[in-house]
């Protein structure tokens, strides 16, 4: 189904992502009919397709969440990727409030949930489960604001522009997430994983709870044995609605038919190949070379201690992936999980070179800034959704985006006890951590063997390797207290403020019910 973006949306999305372009009179004067037209399913679908753009590709959210861990680098190769040093600011922890990233994220995140509003107007009838999806978007969007901002515009549906937003904050913004997700858990579906779902409500208010005492207080969090017993009830609740299970490949769940083959997806935004997509394509093309087929940027790559972490048996570090829409590969080379040496065209099987004509072999070593002849070559690259290689060209290409998993229960499950909950046993994981980290490491699709036992840096550890890419690790970072370093050609430690993003300095200059955060 083709997505439609809703007037609503187009103008919140504009209006938010650049307000100081926009005349305040201009967004006074305009009422409700003016800026929403349409029905509640078209309008519900503007809500969806918004959500692309914060989320989806490796910019916004992605470059907050990954670029400033220590899980991705974007290094500057000689006059490639300065962008003004943006990257740079992020990974060495030294961005301010007019960062374009944390500027255009913070904007995009506000169109989705402006555009959620705009279904629950009285005036579009929308059904009760219509009404419950955007109401989940709309949640789904404060999280992310909240996780990310520690404050949160909001107005209620029908409120034009020119209604200063009010503001929500800590703890209050992550009640008023879990009240809205709780009332409207029961009109959700079953199904699919690209539609809000009861399994998806279920998943965020786990995060909810495991981050309640991180909201509370970033730099030293507390976790409440009440907290964590939510996220098991929830956890088992998941589990046994027995609507998933590892799938045949690790690399199944991120692949161009992860509708179909995604068997742990719980939640994902839909991309349709040929039709309809975001820019989840960036994944590929910001870290493949310019020789690679498909083409790249030759931007960012991992670090070499965190690719480290990976047995050389897991198949979550890379393995000889056969899927559909992607290449002949008659080598049998590795082309998913992480790159490193050697690299071939996978249809021809020819050896690659740089735009030197030297051998095109990803090297561990790499650096923030990058020079001389070596620079295209530096650095492990991580492909963690193959290649769409029909679909490349045009850009709509096939793979869903994915933000819920199965494993990612497990591990918050086993998390939750480690912090004080109460084990349970559900479906066939164990109720232990260790059962529940080894039921995710033996598995076939893994193969990463068994560990012997589990503490809390080793569960971090798991959640790293399991969750690479996947946008959670900034905040595993946070709540494990790793984020203010030291981190891996970043800083070896991190002023407390870090911790939060700042307000973009455009939003201050127009909504005065927001304040600055600390330190900014």
């Amino acid at each position: 189904m083709k997505k439609i973006l809703s007037a609503a949306a187009m103008l919140a999305l504009l209006q938010l992502a650049d307000s100081c372009k926009i005349n305040e009179e201009f967004q006074g004067v305009l009422t409700p009919d003016q800026i929403a037209t349409g029905n509640a399913a078209s309008l519900l679908e503007g809500a969806y397709t918004a959500m692309r753009s914060p989320f989806q590709g490796a910019t916004q959210i992605f470059a907050m969440t990954e670029v400033t861990t220590d899980e991705r680098l974007m290094p500057t190769r000689s006059g490639d990727w300065d962008d003004n040093g943006k990257w740079r600011a992020l990974h060495l922890h030294n961005w301010d409030a007019n960062h374009p990233e944390i500027r255009d994220a913070f904007a995009n995140l506000g169109g989705v949930i402006f555009a959620a509003n705009d279904v629950l107007q009285t005036k579009f009838n929308a059904t009760a489960q219509q009404q419950a999806e955007a109401r989940f978007i709309r949640a789904f969007a404060t999280y992310w604001t909240l996780d990310l901002y520690d404050q949160v515009p909001y107005r209620e549906p029908g409120e034009t522009v020119g209604v200063l937003a009010r503001v929500r904050k800590g703890s209050e913004a992550l009640d008023y997430v879990i009240s809205e997700v709780t009332a409207v858990i029961n009109n959700l579906p079953d199904g699919p994983a690209y539609r809000a779902n009861k399994d998806a409500a279920r998943c965020l208010l786990m995060k909810c709870y495991l981050n309640r005492g991180v909201y509370a207080n970033r730099q030293t969090p507390t976790f409440a044995a009440a907290d964590m017993n939510q996220v098991i009830t929830l956890a088992d609740q998941i589990i046994t609605g027995n609507r998933y299970k590892f799938a045949n490949n690790y690399f199944d769940n991120f692949a161009p038919d992860n509708t179909n083959i995604g068997t742990e997806n719980i939640f994902t935004e839909q991309n349709i190949g040929g039709v309809s997509s975001g820019a989840q394509y960036d994944l590929w093309r910001f870290i493949s070379h310019y020789n690679m087929v498909p083409s790249g940027y030759n931007g960012p790559c991992a670090l070499p201690t965190f690719y480290d972490t990976f047995g050389a048996n897991d198949i979550r570090r890379g393995t000889v992936y056969t899927y559909t829409n992607g290449p002949a590969n008659p080598g049998k080379r590795q082309n998913v999980g992480f790159l490193i040496g050697q690299q071939y065209n996978l249809i021809t099987d020819k050896a690659l070179t740089d735009r030197s004509g030297a051998p095109l072999a990803f090297t561990r070593a790499v650096s923030i800034i990058e020079l001389g002849a070596n620079l295209e070559v530096t650095g492990i690259r991580p492909m963690k959704y193959p290649p769409d290689f029909t679909n490349n060209a045009s850009g709509a290409i096939d793979n869903d985006m994915v933000h819920f998993r199965l494993p990612d229960v497990l591990l918050m499950k086993a998390e939750a006890i480690l912090r004080g909950g109460t084990g349970t046993t559900a479906g066939t994981y164990g109720s232990t951590p260790l059962a529940l980290v080894n039921s995710i490491r033996t598995n076939a699709s893994r193969s990463a063997g068994a560990l012997a036992a589990v503490d809390l840096p080793t569960l971090y550890a798991e959640r790293g390797r399991e969750l690479y890419l996947e946008q959670w690790r900034r905040q595993d970072m946070v709540r494990f207290g790793t984020f203010l370093g030291p981190i891996e050609q970043g800083p070896t430690s991190s002023d407390p403020k870090y911790l939060i993003f700042p307000i973009p300095n455009q939003q201050l200059a127009v909504n005065p019910n927001l304040t600055q955060n600390p330190g900014y």
